[in-house]
């Protein structure tokens, strides 16, 4: 009978942690590929229609850097809204074991829209999205990485 618990919570235990690798959902820092300093604390959420969005929850303080407090340049919805809270995310849904595709994101700086896929690495601590217009070869990537 101990045995058959043993092996039991060993293949749960080791079940929960492919489950928490596959799940996007949670805080992230964003992390700035030119500077590789973070430049804000995100928190992704799943929707009701199973796919994920993305908001800002914290600004990052960077040396030599005044953050913007409202989004000028963006396209409606998003015009002089505050960046703070702010849906940069939408639309990203799974496409097959840690990828997804689909997702629209908003560069608040440049108040700019790109078509956007992502790959979650397989220990679930960074995610890479693809920022894009048109094909993805003609687009740039940025890392996430999971914030404790």
């Amino acid at each position: 009978m101990k045995k058959i618990k043993l092996v039991s919570a060993l293949v749960l235990s080791s079940f929960s942690g492919m489950i928490w690798a596959n799940d996007i959902t949670g805080l992230w820092k964003n992390i700035d590929d030119k500077t590789g300093s973070s430049k804000a604390v995100l928190e992704i959420r799943q929707e009701s229609n199973g796919s994920y969005t993305a908001k800002i929850i914290k600004v990052t303080p960077r040396p030599g850097y005044t953050p913007k407090e409202t989004c000028v340049s963006c396209p409606a919805p998003y015009t002089n809204k505050p960046i703070l809270g702010l849906d940069v995310l939408t639309g990203l849904k799974a496409d097959g074991e840690n990828n997804y595709v689909g997702g629209k994101i908003l560069d608040p700086l440049s108040g700019k829209i790109y078509s956007t896929k992502a790959r979650l690495s397989p220990n679930g601590k960074r995610i890479t999205l693809r920022g894009y217009v048109g094909v993805s070869a003609l687009g740039r990537s940025q890392t996430w990485i999971r914030h404790d």
